[in-house]
């Protein structure tokens, strides 16, 4: 919950150290080459005091050496540990011991392997500029973050069950510490007089037998189990239910002496929590996957330009407005957003569909027809070619949606979902997947929701890398398109 979190942010503080330290390298080593250019004289001798420095090919051998010092001395300062409860003074402290470390080893490094190559006043510029760009850099992470945080941005929904002291306190620490990133849904307990009741503000929505509903009803992304001992045989189905649903679980396991091995650990403000969750994915590689997502998204979007201004005329020209079809999906853990697609179908299409029920071609709550006499001539091309899905780009450039993942599907689908079929929502909604991948329409619903719970279980960005290829011949030769 906050460790993954603070491991992704670790590994990103350390990247963006690196760019800065390295950046500020080879600009002071410019500034400072150039620095001979005004002439500094001693008034007597009227000489030339500060020179140019060496070649920066014999720079170049000692980055290695200063990146790692850096590491070290940032690492040693608590750098990379959590802030979310230092004051910036500490960090800034922090930074300034750092950057003294870095010059004292630096410095003995130099003496005892005589670099005479390697300039006094490059050095303190360097270590100087470096020290004030590090606590700018810091300020700015720590600040934006705060800020979002405390705007409502970047909030995770969690359900707590316990009422209890233990709970009491947790819901303490959520609420003295907006900058973490917890937004309560509610309170979930066994005891059912304590219906209704508030508790530091936030109210008690339900019974452990009510978990799966509850889990259907709101969008939650963990739900925190803060319960005595003797409650451990009244959660397991609640724990089953959150796991069948593919939402993380977490028990606050202050309650043992030592913890149990084999699950994952967290804590927060030194209460420890054991983790559950069904999806494979670090932090670090799902943002890796963010990142992909962005790159190929916009490309896609510069390439396929043209293609949406002439199948946008077309539409136009041929059938009307409008010419994007816009429809409400369920996304990642029952987000609702709009997805966009090139209109396909006559105007009023939607109105249609009960008298077409009947003709649905798949089973479950899917409803698909191989030739659906609403599906305009062009649009017939279009879903042939998988073009209409093209503005579904911007989805994955806003964030609703990823390049590779399960197909988003319609809330009232969701709504008539067997309960291990909503764990295809803990993952983000993509473009394909398994199921297009592998004949599309030629799958039926059963086999359709256990490639998408296949594909869960056994992600990683090597497999999003193989099904985008295996998409690719699969459009090309339009396999199961309807």
């Amino acid at each position: 919950m906050i460790k993954e979190k603070e491991t992704l942010l670790k590994r990103l503080l350390m990247i963006i150290d690196i760019a800065v330290v390295s950046i500020t390298f080879f600009a002071v080593y410019i500034f400072r080459q150039n620095f001979h250019r005004f002439y500094i004289f001693d008034i007597f001798s009227e000489r030339q005091v500060i020179g140019e420095l060496y070649p920066i090919y014999r720079y170049l051998n000692i980055i290695p050496i200063l990146l790692f010092l850096w590491w070290v001395g940032l690492s040693h300062s608590g750098l990379y540990r959590s802030f979310r409860t230092k004051r910036f003074f500490e960090i800034a402290w922090g930074i300034i011991k750092g950057t003294f470390f870095v010059g004292v080893i630096f410095a003995t490094s130099v003496f005892i392997f005589k670099l005479d190559f390697v300039s006094r006043t490059f050095m303190f510029f360097y270590l100087s500029i470096t020290c004030i760009l590090l606590i700018i850099e810091r300020w700015c992470i720590v600040a934006s973050l705060r800020y979002l945080r405390k705007r409502g941005y970047n909030y995770r929904n969690i359900l707590l069950v316990g009422t209890g002291q233990r709970m009491v306190n947790f819901i303490k620490m959520i609420q003295q510490h907006r900058e973490w990133g917890f937004k309560i849904i509610g309170l979930i307990d066994n005891d059912r007089d304590m219906l209704k009741k508030d508790i530091l503000g936030e109210k008690v929505i339900g019974l452990l037998e009510d978990i799966p509903a509850i889990l259907e009803k709101y969008v939650v992304d963990e739900v925190v189990f803060v319960v005595p001992r003797k409650w451990l045989s009244l959660i397991e189905k609640s724990l089953l239910d959150c796991e069948i649903c593919g939402v993380k679980a977490y028990i606050a396991t202050d309650f043992f002496n030592t913890r149990i091995a084999r699950w994952t650990s967290d804590d927060i403000e030194g209460m420890p929590f054991l983790g559950f969750r069904t999806t494979v994915g670090e932090e670090w590689e799902l943002f890796i996957k963010r990142m992909f997502d962005i790159i190929l998204s916009m490309v896609g979007i510069i390439l396929c330009i043209p293609l949406f201004i002439i199948i946008g005329i077309v539409i136009r020209v041929i059938y009307g407005r409008p010419v994007i079809f816009k429809q409400i999906r369920s996304g990642l853990n029952g987000r609702r957003f709009v997805m966009y697609k090139f209109r396909t179908m006559v105007n009023g299409a939607e109105n249609e569909k009960e008298k077409l029920l009947a003709l649905n071609n798949m089973s479950g709550p899917v409803f698909k027809i191989k030739n659906d006499p609403r599906v305009t001539g062009f649009g017939r091309f279009l879903r042939r070619t998988s073009l209409d899905e093209l503005p579904q780009l911007f989805n994955v450039l806003k964030g609703d949606m990823s390049i590779v993942g399960p197909r988003p599907p319609l809330p009232e689908e969701v709504e008539r979902y067997e309960i291990w079929q909503r764990r295809r929502l803990s993952m983000k909604p993509g473009l394909t997947c398994l199921w297009q991948a592998n004949g599309r329409n030629n799958v039926d619903f059963d086999k359709w929701m256990r490639m998408d719970l296949e594909y869960i279980d056994n992600w990683s960005l090597g497999l999003d890398l193989k099904i985008l290829l295996k998409t690719i011949p699969s459009v090309l030769l339009s396999i199961g398109a309807h």
